[in-house]
């Protein structure tokens, strides 16, 4: 019997199917009468330097040899326990998809390099040839040295390696308008208008492959001191077992009776596709630019964020999609306002929030480590951040973490991420203002908490759009900074989103307090019971904000400019994660009109 001819496909984040152009020619080649393998061996890493791994160690005795998963600035988990469920069931769901073509996924923890040299020596002393190692490309420092390592490994096997592009964005790197990252515009706009119109700007999805070779014969187990779980329970429990409960925190929000996730959703390709179908065929694509500033509920945004990050969907499967509801091409959506009408405001928003999810990837191309460090892309010497080294800092990072800031919208964002994985984009925006702009406190520190928390965790959206909020970004403007209690009364202003997350505000009815707690007299702490209370006693920043008769008109232009109190060297904040979100100037200065604003995932 002939020697295995072997091709390995290490998965990174594309974990899908369908549209997948390393699969896609696969099925294509492995059809023709002859072709260069027998043998497909598709393999995902649980990468040791961004995923805590020693709940995967044999037993309580054995050792881990890497270093803990912990972030750079603030030591927190990489990837906490919201994010690692959704990417476990991600990686199963796409195991699954592949054993139904007649292949397969096999499962490793450790470094990307390391593991492929471990493999390649272990099929080598089993006389089977790899031919070649495949894998995408990606934006970052560390995705960057995964490449190295394991085109590294390959050569020293002899084995050929191939780089893929990475094709789960909207806009094709082969049609982007330039081809030195350098010549990327520091503003989007400038970006925008160079790829525009961009409802033709997409390429057609690929194919899904219906037929893959099959796994190797015998495939080398997993080296000590690690064992690889057989379910996706068990690997979820392997995943969470190093995370203590409470992330650190020693006053941890607490579940509030009655409250839900606005997240509740599954990872994997089957999921993310089951949920593209329900945002066609229930309205909420072409309603989408109007809902898009909600806080509550599970359909005011899309929610797709978390499946684009894993690459469980792609955003050219998105457009198609919206191409033909648009078109009327199939039925689903059918009796939908607006089916078969051509481009709505709804469904261009979609197209928009994708197209901002390219740009910071193409800017992390452009500015590389500069995404990390606390000048931002601008290499900012000039503001004077407040760092954990010192220990007031750290106390009132602490209370900013356990959302006891005594800023309700901030405070209710904070309870609601920690809790669920999840916070809306207005949200979003707000916190990263306040924690940068109002505290004037290392930026860097809420983008590492994200990072940990968000179940749609994506490198470049994430910290581009962090360095934005706090002035070292792609901002055409300086000098702004949102005013969380003007965006709550804009946003929230019955204080529903703020009570349902901070509990103890629920018998209030009066906004004013919901949104500022400290303003409570003495009577009302004593009523609620909250007397003597940090957040009510001892806010971070009292905010003043001065009521004018438009408030509460959401979207609107929300009355006079708030005055922000305290804000540091009287810099500004900018329109964030997503949504072209209201930020208001410095101290003295009315705000009015909308501002260009950056996006953190497709969902606002």
């Amino acid at each position: 019997m002939p020697s295995p001819r072997i091709l390995v496909y290490l998965l990174r984040r594309d974990l899908r199917l369908n549209d997948n152009p390393i699969l896609n020619e696969i099925s294509k080649t492995f059809q023709q009468s002859q072709h260069p393998y027998t043998h497909f061996l598709p393999i995902y890493i649980f990468a040791a330097q961004q995923i805590e791994i020693s709940g995967f160690l044999s037993s309580d005795s054995d050792r881990s040899p890497f270093p803990e998963a912990r972030s750079n600035v603030a030591g927190f988990w990489r990837c906490g326990p919201h994010r690692a469920k959704f990417l476990a069931e991600s990686v199963w769901d796409l195991k699954r998809s592949l054993q139904n073509t007649g292949s397969g996924l096999e499962i490793r923890v450790g470094l990307a390099g390391q593991v492929i040299q471990e493999l390649l020596n272990a099929f080598k002393k089993e006389s089977a040839e790899v031919v070649a190692v495949w894998m995408t490309d990606e934006e970052g420092v560390e995705e960057k040295r995964e490449v190295r390592d394991v085109k590294e490994a390959a050569e020293r096997a002899g084995t050929q390696f191939k780089l893929w592009n990475d094709e789960k964005y909207y806009v094709d790197d082969r049609d982007i308008p330039f081809r030195n990252p350098r010549d990327l515009p520091d503003v989007f706009t400038s970006y925008r208008k160079q790829v525009e119109p961009l409802r033709g700007a997409p390429r057609r999805p690929l194919p899904s492959p219906t037929k893959l070779p099959p796994l190797p014969p015998s495939i080398p187990s997993q080296p000590h001191p690690f064992k690889i779980p057989v379910t996706v329970e068990d690997t979820i429990a392997k995943l969470h077992k190093p995370l203590d409960a409470n992330l650190g925190l020693s006053n941890p929000p607490l579940w509030p009776t009655d409250a839900a996730s606005a997240h509740p959703f599954h990872g994997g390709e089957t999921a993310g596709q089951a949920r593209i179908r329900h945002l066609v065929s229930t309205g909420s694509v072409a309603t989408y630019k109007d809902s898009r500033n909600g806080l509550t509920g599970l359909d005011f945004s899309t929610k797709l964020s978390s499946w684009l990050a894993l690459g469980c969907v792609s955003a050219r499967q998105v457009h198609e999609y919206l191409l033909n509801f648009e078109d009327g091409e199939t039925d689903l959506g059918k009796r939908v306002h607006g089916y078969g009408k051509g481009e709505n405001k709804g469904t261009a928003a979609v197209r928009f929030e994708l197209l901002w999810r390219d740009y910071f990837r193409l800017a992390t191309r452009k500015f590389g480590p500069r995404l990390f460090r606390i000048g931002g892309f601008k290499n900012d010497t000039s503001s004077s951040w407040k760092y954990l080294k010192d220990k007031e800092t750290q106390r009132r990072v602490t209370r900013f973490l356990e959302g006891t800031t005594g800023t309700g919208f901030v405070d209710a964002s904070m309870k609601e991420l920690f809790l669920t994985g999840w916070t809306s984009n207005r949200s979003r925006q707000n916190v990263a203002s306040f924690l940068a702009k109002h505290m004037g406190i290392d930026w860097r520190i809420g983008a590492e908490w994200y990072e940990s928390l968000l179940v749609d965790y994506d490198l470049s959206s994430n910290w581009g759009n962090w360095e934005y909020l706090a002035g070292v970004g792609n901002d055409p403007r300086e000098a702004r900074v949102f005013n969380p209690v003007k965006q709550a009364f804009d946003y929230d202003p019955q204080g529903d989103y703020v009570k349902l997350w901070v509990a103890e505000l629920r018998s209030l009815d009066d906004p004013q307090l919901i949104f500022q707690p400290w303003k409570m007299d003495a009577d009302k702490k004593a009523e609620l019971k909250v007397a003597g209370q940090a957040f009510v006693e001892q806010p971070l920043r009292k905010i003043e904000y001065h009521v004018g008769r438009n408030v509460g008109r959401r979207g609107g232009r929300g009355g006079k400019g708030g005055k922000v109190g305290g804000s540091r060297d009287g810099a500004g904040g900018n329109g964030g994660y997503r949504g072209r979100g209201r930020s208001e100037k410095p101290r003295g200065q009315s705000r009015h009109g909308k501002v260009e604003r950056a996006n953190e995932f497709i969902d606002n």
